[in-house]
Order: C-alpha cells, then sequence, then structure tokens
C-alpha cells in the first residue's frame, strides 16, 4: 500500500462528488432526515469499516455526519480510502 498522489487523488475524486480532498485527507458530509437514519448509516458503515480493516475518523451531530479518511500507515490517502469512501456511497446513496 503506498500513498496516493495528489494528482491520483484529485483524479479519483471525479467519480466521488461529496467527497474533497485536503489536510492530507479526504472529506465528505451526508445529511440525513433525521438522527435514526444517520445513526442508522453509521452502524451500516461500522461493519464495512471492519470488513475493510479501515476506520474513518468521523463525527455526528443530530442529522449530519462528518467524515474524514487517511490512511495512519503511509500519512495521507491511499487506494484504502478511496475503497471505504466507496462502500460509504453505497450505504449513504444507493444506486436503485
Amino acid at each position: 500500500m503506498s500513498k496516493l498522489t495528489t494528482q491520483d487523488i484529485e483524479k479519483r475524486l471525479l467519480h466521488f462528488p461529496d467527497w474533497e480532498y485536503f489536510d492530507n485527507a479526504i472529506h465528505a458530509e451526508f445529511e440525513f432526515d433525521n438522527f435514526r437514519d444517520c445513526f442508522s448509516a453509521m452502524s451500516r458503515i461500522a461493519f464495512e469499516c471492519e470488513a475493510l480493516n479501515h476506520h474513518p475518523n468521523w463525527s455526528n451531530v443530530y442529522n449530519v455526519l462528518t467524515i474524514s479518511l487517511s490512511t495512519h500507515d503511509v500519512d495521507g490517502v491511499s487506494e484504502k480510502d478511496f475503497k471505504l469512501a466507496e462502500a460509504i456511497e453505497n450505504i449513504v446513496e444507493p444506486v436503485e
């Protein structure tokens, strides 16, 4: 596993419009209808985090979930972050 370059990160983010790159991590904020829906998404995301053995920095205030992803082992963003971001996207905005 290696740290992605800024150019690689920005290119990959074209497929993740809800995400931004700054402070050596990728970040997103998701708003739900209520606290229950937000917490439910967090619970589902937690299972994906465990499966990928990769855990976000995140916070929740009522119906808003804020997530930051980076890979501590490479001191930046890696492929693991984009795999988890994709899993998160599939949970919070499922494709029908």
